[in-house]
């Protein structure tokens, strides 16, 4: 049962040093009991109470770390509740026995962009020992030296450790402890310090077979749903996840693979909509046959809005951006830096093909009217963003401001004397004709 507040307020040293950030320590012991600040934060703690207190407090799903990537720690079951801790991460699968698995490291590198200030890519590699030996070692040292984390999917011990040995360096996910070689598969996990996947033929011998290599010591585990069918996967996971939030059986409080190419073989429209349906609900790592733009785009989409704080809205960064080849004597057009408001915007100035520098302020991530209610977005603001960070650059000195906040130009204006403030149109899908006719 998860500790309260004055629980752990016992347990403080009872200083109120605001060291940790927090005025009180009933404060810090408030917020340490709803998961909002590590233990570790106060420096007087000690190591026997943190000890103590770390597995009480600590979420009843595990963080676990691949490389640089985290999986789990998730506290609620939907995102409006809190909010989603790690993301969905995604993988695509090539075996030893692929006539073609060069082309396909190859084209998994082609999705690599960057979406509101986040790179979009292949995070991990899914390497699946099908003839073992010198194919499936030399496949995966491919794998590893392409800078993405690598899932060494495989069940034979001895093909397992000699991959293990020839790319200790990268720590990849060891994917293929089973019912039949749990002690030999844990054994190599603890020799090279990776992360062990658990397979079973069942959720009920899931959950056995866990907790036995819990027994064994180790907690540095990922949880393989079922693949025998969309239904049984789609269970798997659900009752995965539940379990381990709304009943806080830490057993089953672990990430999640979920293998849609083993689900929808062949089918790549199919496994992009697997994937979007257990980017939702609720897999950590989902294994692709392919990852093409045709599929990242909508995936990567979705995850980026499912996996933000609802509470905070994406933002772009502010700054100049010049589009259809815009440069210094470009005429500039200014908006807000509220993502989907950048997105709109920018995707018609495109459109209308016109050379134009979008100039996106600084206004909190609110949209036009909101940043405009909200002090966020006016003639001051404006003016002393165009003065420090456009005049420098920028030789044009006209400015088109949103039609939204038209009832600024004359403020904007007078601070701006230098410059020709014109009001542009209300609507975005009215950009491209207004673009147009302004170029002429």
């Amino acid at each position: 049962m998860a500790l309260k507040g004055i629980d752990i307020f016992k347990m403080s040293p009872k200083k109120n040093c605001k060291e940790c950030g927090v005025p009180t320590c009933m404060a810090f012991s408030m917020k340490v009991a709803a998961g909002a600040l590590p233990i570790e934060k106060c420096p007087y703690m000690g190591e026997d109470v943190i000890a103590k207190l770390s597995e009480a407090t600590a979420p009843p799903m595990k963080t676990i770390k691949a490389g640089d990537l985290s999986m789990g720690g998730e506290t609620v079951l939907f995102r409006h509740e809190k909010t989603f801790v790690s993301k969905t991460l995604y993988a695509v699968n090539v075996s030893d026995d692929m006539e073609n698995a060069d082309q396909v490291l190859a084209d998994l590198q082609k999705v690599d962009y960057e979406r509101i200030g986040e790179r979009e890519y292949v995070e991990f590699i899914n390497v699946t020992r099908v003839n073992g030996g010198d194919a499936f070692v030399e496949l995966a040292k491919k794998a590893a030296g392409l800078g993405r984390q690598v899932i060494l999917n495989v069940e034979c011990p001895a093909c397992a450790e000699a991959a293990l040995e020839a790319i200790k360096d990268a720590k990849p996910i060891l994917n293929g402890a089973t019912v039949e070689n749990a002690e030999k598969m844990n054994e190599l996990a603890a020799k090279y310090g990776v992360v062990l996947g658990v397979k079973a033929a069942d959720l009920d011998t899931l959950y056995d077979l866990t907790a036995k290599i819990e027994g064994m010591g180790n907690k540095n585990l990922i949880l393989n749903v079922s693949t025998a069918s969309i239904k049984e996967a789609f269970a798997d996971a659900v009752q995965i996840r539940r379990a381990a939030l709304k009943n806080t059986d830490r057993t089953f409080g672990y990430p999640a693979i979920v293998d849609v190419a083993a689900l929808a073989p062949g089918d790549q429209a199919m496994q992009t909509a697997l994937a979007s349906l257990f980017t939702m609900k609720y897999g950590s790592i989902v294994i692709m046959e392919t990852m093409t733009y045709a599929q990242a785009l909508p995936l990567y989409g979705l995850r980026q809005n499912l996996f933000t704080d609802p509470q905070k809205p994406m933002k772009v960064e502010p700054g100049i951006y010049p589009l259809n080849g815009a440069d210094e004597n470009a005429p500039c057009a200014i908006t807000v830096d509220f993502a989907l408001t950048y997105f709109v915007v920018s995707g018609e100035m495109e459109r209308s093909g016109v050379p134009v520098n979008l100039l996106i302020s600084d206004a909190g991530g609110y949209s036009v009217l909101t940043a405009w209610a909200a002090g966020k977005l006016s003639s001051s603001s404006i003016a002393k963003f165009v003065k420090e960070t456009v005049e420098p650059k920028v030789k044009s000195r006209t400015l088109i401001l949103p039609g939204k906040v038209a009832v600024l130009k004359g403020e904007v204006q007078d601070k701006l004397p230098d410059w020709n403030v014109v009001i542009g149109p209300r609507e975005a899908v009215e950009l491209v004709q207004y673009l147009k006719e302004f170029n002429n």
